[in-house]
C-alpha cells in the first residue's frame, strides 16, 4: 500500500517547501515531483491532500512515565499508564518510557513490556534502564548488560541529582554509572546515554559539570531533563550544551518563554530538546519537604508550548520542529528517525499552517490520526 501526501509545504525540519511525500510501509521512499495517475494506474495508493498544511517529522518523545510514575503521597498517588491514543493525539511518533521515584511498585520488566505492546500498536518505544536511584533497579542486574543485551534500553535514567528524592549519590558513584552505561553504548551501537533528573537543590548540575571535567564521561553521553526550575539552572544548562551536552526542558505552561530565554542567551539550540514527562506525577513540596500538592503531565502540552514558541516568542518554526525532532534524534542516535527524507522511517505529522494544530499523524506508515480524530486505538481501549 502507497500513501501520497500531495501539496503540502515540507519542513523536514528544515523548509524544503511544497513537494510532495510517498510512503510505502514503514518507509518514505520519495520527496519531490510524483505523477500522482500513473501511481495509480499501478498501485493501491491512499492520497491525502495537504493544501494549506505543514509535513513534519512525528515528534520524539524522550521522557514519558509509560506505565505511570508518583506515589510520593502514598499508593493512591500512583499515576496511571499512558494510553496509544494519548500518544497519537499529542503528535508523538517515538517515545523514550522511564521509571520515576518508585521503582519497588514499578519494574523494568513492566516498563519493557509496555514499550513492547506499544510497538506492536503501531509507535516506536525505547526506555531507560534505571530510576532516580544508584544502585539502580535493571532487567540483567547491571546498567551496561542492560544496553548490550535488550534491544528497547538506549541507556541509563532517570537519575535523579541534586533533589531530596535523590539516593544522595557521590559524584563516584553517578561517574561509574555513567560509564556503565557508555559502554554499554559503545558495544551495541546505541547511544548509551545518561539521562538526569534534576532537581531544586542548591547544586544544580555540578555534578554533571564534575563528571566531564573530572572524570572520562564524554558530555555527548550526558542528557539532563527539568532544566527549567530556575534561572540559575537553565544558565548553566546554556553553558552546559555548550560543552556539548544535550540538555532538556519538561513541557509546561511557560516552556515557550524558557525556550526564547534559552535561545536569546546564547544557548546551543542544536542540544536543547523538549519532552513532555507524560504521564509523570508533578508533585509541589512545601518548605519541610512535604507533599502539598500533585498534578499529571499532560503530553499534549509538549507540542502546544513548541508552536507557542514560533506564534508569541519570535522561534522560527524549523528551529521549534527541531527541539522535538531532529535534536532529540541525534541525543539519542535514532538514525532513521527526526527527519524527513527518502529511506527514513514514515513518521510525518500534518500542521494546520495557520494555527499549528495537528490535523494527521503517520507512525510507520500508519496513518493513526485523521482528520484529528485519532483512528487507531490502543488494544483495551
Amino acid at each position: 500500500m502507497f500513501t501520497l501526501i500531495k501539496n503540502g509545504d515540507i519542513y523536514a525540519p528544515e523548509h524544503v517547501g511544497k513537494k510532495s511525500v510517498l510512503l510505502n510501509g514503514r518507509i518514505i521512499i520519495k520527496i519531490g515531483d510524483i505523477d500522482e495517475e500513473q501511481l495509480g494506474r499501478l498501485f493501491d495508493v491512499e492520497v491525502i491532500d495537504a493544501e494549506g498544511m505543514i509535513v513534519s517529522p512525528g515528534i520524539i518523545d524522550p521522557h514519558v512515565h509509560l506505565i505511570g510514575g508518583g506515589g510520593e503521597g502514598g499508593f493512591a498517588t500512583r499515576t496511571p499508564e499512558l494510553q496509544l491514543s494519548n500518544i497519537i493525539k499529542a503528535g508523538v511518533t517515538t517515545v523514550v518510557g522511564c521509571l520515576g521515584t518508585d521503582g519497588t511498585t514499578r519494574h523494568m520488566t513492566s516498563l519493557l513490556a509496555k514499550a513492547r505492546a506499544l510497538e506492536d500498536e503501531g509507535i516506536t518505544a525505547y526506555i531507560y534502564t534505571g530510576n532516580y536511584h544508584i544502585p539502580t533497579p535493571t532487567i540483567t542486574s547491571s546498567v551496561k548488560d542492560d544496553v548490550i543485551l535488550i534491544d528497547k534500553v538506549i541507556g541509563a535514567g532517570e537519575i535523579a541529582i541534586s533533589d531530596s528524592r535523590s539516593a544522595q549519590p557521590s559524584v563516584h558513584e553517578v561517574a561509574k554509572l555513567a560509564a556503565e552505561a557508555r559502554i554499554g553504548g559503545l558495544l551495541s551501537k546505541k547511544a548509551g546515554v545518561t539521562h538526569f533528573h534534576v532537581g531544586i537543590g542548591k547544586e544544580r548540575l555540578a555534578f554533571l559539570r564534575a563528571l566531564i571535567d573530572d572524570y572520562e564521561i564524554p558530555p555527548t553521553n550526558i542528557y539532563a531533563t527539568h532544566i527549567t526550575r530556575s534561572k540559575e539552572l537553565v544558565d548553566e544548562a546554556i553553558e552546559l550544551s555548550h560543552r556539548g551536552s544535550y540538555v532538556d526542558i519538561t513541557a509546561d505552561d511557560h516552556t515557550a518563554e524558557w525556550i526564547e530565554y534559552f535561545k536569546n542567551n546564547g544557548g546551543n539550540l542544536e542540544h536543547l530538546t523538549v519532552s513532555s514527562d507524560g504521564n509523570g506525577s508533578l508533585p509541589v513540596f512545601d518548605d519541610k519537604g512535604e507533599m502539598i500538592g500533585f498534578g499529571v503531565a499532560n503530553q499534549e502540552l509538549l507540542f502546544a508550548q513548541v508552536a507557542d514558541s514560533v506564534k508569541n516568542h519570535g522561534v522560527p518554526l524549523h528551529e521549534a520542529l527541531a527541539l522535538v525532532t531532529v535534536n532529540t534524534a541525534t541525543a539519542l542516535r535514532f538514525e532513521h528517525k527526526g527527519r524527513l527524507g527518502e529511506g527514513m522511517d514514515a513518521d510525518l505529522l500534518l500542521l494546520d499552517q495557520e494555527t499549528l494544530e495537528i490535523n494527521h499523524v503517520f507512525a510507520n506508515g500508519q496513518h493513526m490520526l485523521k482528520e484529528r480524530e485519532v483512528i487507531v486505538k490502543g488494544t483495551f481501549e
